[in-house]
């Protein structure tokens, strides 16, 4: 793609990497087909060539509105297109960059103001995020039909075994899953336990940042990736082996922190390092001993839901369902299966209409097989899932927790 990028953007090394990014795309199209929501609107300017084009002429010092935005903001950053993509392009860091540039430019409605900024005061901080669920709750029985069924119900939570093996890994403990779904972390603290490994909570570290950096918020971002590497960072110097992360959408965004933090000299480097560092939970369970655990599905049905930060961004397809039929559970086919969800962060909220749509092709596709339960690797689909699904939802590794 030839380019004419304004001198303002080409001298600034975000500028300078989007437009080769612009340079790299073909007009192909493969990534159209493969796009959520242009399959729902029919919209090329809905789809990631449409959208590389409005960035395109953006970066070009074109004309710039709430058009513009609303095209933006209608991507999911699901990134089915980069799976499609022949050429490789770096949609996702383009994307980001074009929401920045126009954030800058075009002013919100104060409605939208507010609402952005209410998510980004309240989802990042577990204990403000926690008091506003509890109020939640007092209150479900007055509150309309589709706000109840975003509200999760209280999980049961045992204790963490006490750390007492040579062996340790980090966890990121996160900030909604912290407090929506704290079950998650500590079922992976009990089997990997049993597997002879002590899981580690480090004082000081919260919000990966995603929901920040995804709303256009990015010094907010980067912000919270720097206070987590400074809490980490005393752990991976004494020997923790790994950062575990059990919400896929943050394991994505955490795995990004050495390029988010590049052009910083004072984290740079760690950034880099904890990014190595950083595994989804299954690439650690993968390589367990599994037979230790003593899990036996006895063949129960389950649908496999792998989110799209997953199966698109850290490219482990498959890996959740090979996991689970090696402890005895059958996995149902799913059709369909790189189709987002409608989770995606905020966008449940942001853009309720088509999040839907989305919601309803997917739970038709897990559904189909007739599971017993659906499963899950991402705290937002769980979630998401779970407000209209006829079956449990839960996140597979609590599967894996079973009494031995």
């Amino acid at each position: 793609m030839q380019t004419s990028i304004i001198e303002s953007i080409r001298k600034t090394a975000e500028g300078r990497e989007a437009e080769a990014i612009l340079r790299s795309c073909v007009h192909c199209g493969f990534c159209t087909a493969a796009c959520p929501t242009y399959q729902l609107t029919g919209d090329e300017l809905d789809g990631p060539r449409g959208r590389i084009y409005l960035i395109k002429q953006v970066m070009e010092g074109g004309e710039v509105g709430s058009g513009t935005q609303h095209h933006l903001d209608r991507c999911l950053h699901c990134l089915s297109c980069e799976t499609a993509c022949p050429s490789g392009v770096n949609y996702g860091r383009l994307v980001d960059y074009g929401r920045e540039l126009v954030e800058a430019l075009v002013p919100r409605t104060a409605s939208r103001r507010l609402l952005r900024r209410l998510l980004l005061n309240v989802l990042p901080h577990p204990w403000r995020f926690n008091a506003l669920l509890r109020i939640g709750r007092r209150l479900r029985p007055l509150l309309p039909a589709d706000l109840r069924a975003k509200l999760p119900p209280p999980q049961d939570v045992e204790e963490w075994p006490v750390p007492r093996h040579a062996r340790r890994m980090l966890v990121l403990e996160g900030c909604v899953q912290s407090v929506a779904t704290p079950a998650t972390n500590a079922a992976v603290a009990r089997i990997l336990d049993r597997l002879g490994i002590s899981l580690i909570r480090a004082t000081g570290a919260a919000c990966c940042g995603a929901i920040s950096h995804h709303l256009a918020a990015r010094n907010e971002g980067l912000a919270s990736a720097r206070r987590n590497i400074d809490a980490w960072w005393p752990h991976l110097e004494r020997g923790a082996e790994a950062l575990i992360i059990t919400a896929s959408g943050c394991g994505a965004h955490i795995k990004d922190y050495g390029a988010l933090l590049g052009g910083d000299p004072n984290y740079a480097d760690k950034a880099s390092l904890v990014a190595e560092r950083s595994k989804d939970l299954s690439e650690v369970i993968a390589t367990a001993d599994l037979a230790a655990l003593k899990v036996d599905g006895h063949g129960r049905r389950v649908a496999v839901h792998t989110p799209c930060t997953l199966l698109h961004a850290q490219r482990r397809g498959g890996a959740v369902e090979t996991i689970l039929r090696r402890c005895g559970y059958r996995t149902t086919a799913v059709a369909d299966a790189h189709l987002c969800c409608g989770s995606a962060g905020t966008y449940s909220l942001m853009q309720p209409v088509l999040s839907q749509q989305l919601l309803a092709g997917k739970l038709a596709a897990l559904q189909d097989g007739e599971p017993a339960l659906i499963a899950s690797a991402n705290v937002g689909c769980q979630l998401h899932l779970a407000t209209r699904a006829s079956v449990p939802v839960k996140h597979w590794v609590e599967l894996l927790d079973t009494k031995p």
